[in-house]
């Protein structure tokens, strides 16, 4: 329980609360009501992408034996779920409540630390987590990979 706490701090918190407080803050933020529509476009994207999020968490807890935090990976690869339908449900969750901050909080840099976001971790798991999880699962992992696409979900399975 001790390193979920740890990573749900280090990582989720920081990508969701303190860097886009740090935005606003360091961009003298003035908040502006948004329209009625851009308002429920974000709380559908966040209820989305907390419930994405979510579940790819658990996933983790349960099946895999670990956490998202690189430090205490899971041991069993995960497939099931959203995982069986893209690689990295949890970052695409994480980038869907960033999106739903920018719009509930009508402000572009939030939406900017998004894209940036999701390009550091197109380079992380590119280079870095990908040749990880080939290495500690090896043919299943491959295997996965080559079903499985990146980030654009594919359901016809």
């Amino acid at each position: 329980m001790k390193q979920w706490f740890r990573a749900l701090i280090l990582l989720p918190f920081n990508v969701l609360v303190i860097i886009p407080g740090a935005i606003l803050y360091f961009t003298n933020f003035n908040y502006q009501f948004p329209n009625i529509l851009q308002l429920a476009c974000g709380l559908v994207v966040l209820l989305g992408g907390g419930i994405l999020s979510g579940w790819s968490m658990v996933l983790f807890h349960q099946i895999g034996k670990g956490t998202p935090a690189p430090w205490a990976s899971p041991k069993h690869l995960v497939v099931q779920g959203p995982y069986k339908f893209v690689r990295n449900p949890m970052i695409i969750g994480v980038i869907l409540i960033l999106l739903a901050e920018a719009l509930v909080l009508n402000t572009r840099y939030i939406f900017y630390w998004a894209v940036v976001f999701f390009i550091l971790n197109n380079i992380y798991f590119h280079y870095f987590e990908e040749k990880q999880l080939q290495k500690t699962f090896g043919q299943d992992y491959l295997d996965y990979k080559r079903k499985v696409p990146m980030w654009w979900p594919k359901f016809n399975k």
